[in-house]
């Protein structure tokens, strides 16, 4: 038996359709040999708060052993899990293919879908992850319902702490009422032929957050392809599906899948390049998707294809050289590296990107935000987040840049307000910013 292993990672298909990966008898037993292991290990102590649940339990235990843990306790340590793979990923030593075959996120997962098949999973929570839905409604009433999702309006937030279970002090992004693919059939921006990457071909998988809550991020990266020769569509299906996988539901996840596959898959046989404006999705078409639907020949032409922003924008540069034209940016960028950046294995392509505009001062923040998505504001997990992500704030608010940065553009919002709670007063950046955004500002390229 081997102590750690120095190969590469590799992840087993999701077997979500054999009966026993929702058994809750088998798969509690599952999670008894690998927490074992865990116990063993610590060596993932300071990354989510899934572990330091797990030790307490031991620790405070009679035996100090996990045999005196009560299974029903498992929970604890699964409702912790923000699936941000930081453990697999940077940590772990015994993922597979190591014969002690942790997967530690992917057990959270299928503890999920345990939960989802016998009904636990709370009725608000699943209408919170139909982010399409709800994204198609709030448009129509978005300066509403900006206003009644402000977290300093002391009218409406205490009221949705209360029905939908969100901490009223938790940040929530704004609605649109024009989406992303709205403005870009109305107003795409003209294609330099001239420059060095033209006839490269790429369609923007819009994402629901992009489409609804920050159409900018969209717009700048339509802009900046234009301006450095590439043709670009914009295509949105539907979600991604990350929202059901946080809840466990392959079955939607799987459906989701299929569906946009089936819909891009076409544009790919035409010489289109994917790329997926928000990073979490990218980390569902590249990687997740596939071990979903593993027989399905579409998500993998899909997921072969699927670049995120910057990781495109990089290798343009590489390539084919950058059109002419970047100005600098004043007063420097902190910039945050997303667990979900690292999940993929890119590398630091957000600081590469902004490191490409000329004079560029850019510090790197490479640690989980704490965030995790709609797990982030919820009123039971709000403080654990900020915990976790109150050393990212911490290091951004002690050399404060101009610019705030994150290639996660929820976890930008979160690291912001942590920075406020630390540095009450001071002078810091007005908003987050998707590091594409300010790749635009600095061609001078102006997204209203």
């Amino acid at each position: 038996m081997r102590e750690g292993s120095l190969e590469a990672p590799t992840r087993h298909v999701i077997a979500w359709e054999d009966p026993d990966f929702a058994d809750r008898g088998k798969t509690e037993a599952e999670m008894r040999r690998v927490f074992d292991i865990c116990h063993g290990c610590r060596r993932c102590f300071n990354l989510c708060d899934s572990f330091p649940r797990l030790f307490d339990l031991i620790d405070n235990s009679d035996t100090g052993e996990l045999d005196d843990v009560e299974v029903k306790e498992y929970a604890k340590v699964a409702e912790a899990c923000t699936l941000c793979d930081m453990c697999f990923m940077t940590k772990c030593p015994y993922v597979p293919p190591h014969e002690f075959n942790v997967d530690f996120p992917h057990l959270m997962l299928r503890y999920r879908a345990v939960e989802l098949k016998e009904g636990e999973v709370p009725w608000v929570r699943s209408e919170l992850g139909k982010t399409d839905r709800n994204g198609e409604l709030a448009k129509f009433v978005a300066p509403l319902a900006n206003w009644g999702s402000d977290r300093h309006n002391r009218l409406t937030r205490p009221a949705l702490e209360k029905v939908a279970g969100i901490d009223r002090n938790a940040t929530l992004p704004k609605y649109n009422s024009r989406t992303f693919a709205m403005r870009a059939k109305r107003n795409p921006p003209p294609v330099d032929k001239s420059a060095p990457a033209a006839g490269r071909k790429a369609v923007l998988y819009a994402t629901c957050f992009v489409n609804y809550n920050n159409p900018s991020i969209g717009e700048a990266t339509q802009a900046v392809l234009a301006k450095n020769g590439v043709e670009t569509g914009v295509v949105y299906p539907q979600c991604c599906g990350m929202p059901q996988l946080e809840a466990g539901d392959l079955a939607k996840v799987a459906s989701a899948a299929k569906n946009v596959a089936a819909t891009l898959g076409p544009w790919i046989d035409k010489g289109y390049d994917i790329v997926a404006l928000v990073l979490s999705c990218a980390l569902m078409l590249k990687f997740e998707w596939p071990l979903i639907a593993p027989n399905d020949a579409a998500v993998k032409k899909l997921s072969d294809a699927t670049f995120d922003v910057a990781e495109y924008v990089v290798d343009i540069a590489r390539k084919e050289g950058l059109a002419p034209g970047l100005g600098s940016l004043d007063g420097g960028v902190t910039v945050h590296l997303a667990c979900h950046a690292r999940a993929q294995n890119l590398g630091q392509k957000a600081a590469e990107l902004l490191r490409l505009v000329p004079d560029a001062d850019v510090s790197v923040i490479e640690r989980c935000s704490g965030h995790g998505g709609s797990w982030g504001v919820m009123k039971e997990n709000f403080e654990t987040a900020l915990k976790v992500g109150k050393p990212v704030a911490r290091q951004a608010a002690r050399e404060p840049k101009a610019h705030l940065a994150s290639e996660c553009p929820l976890a930008g919002m979160h690291i912001l307000q942590g920075m406020e709670l630390l540095a009450p007063g001071e002078k810091l950046p007005p908003r987050s910013e998707h590091p594409i955004e300010l790749f635009a500002r600095a061609y001078g390229i102006c997204i209203s």
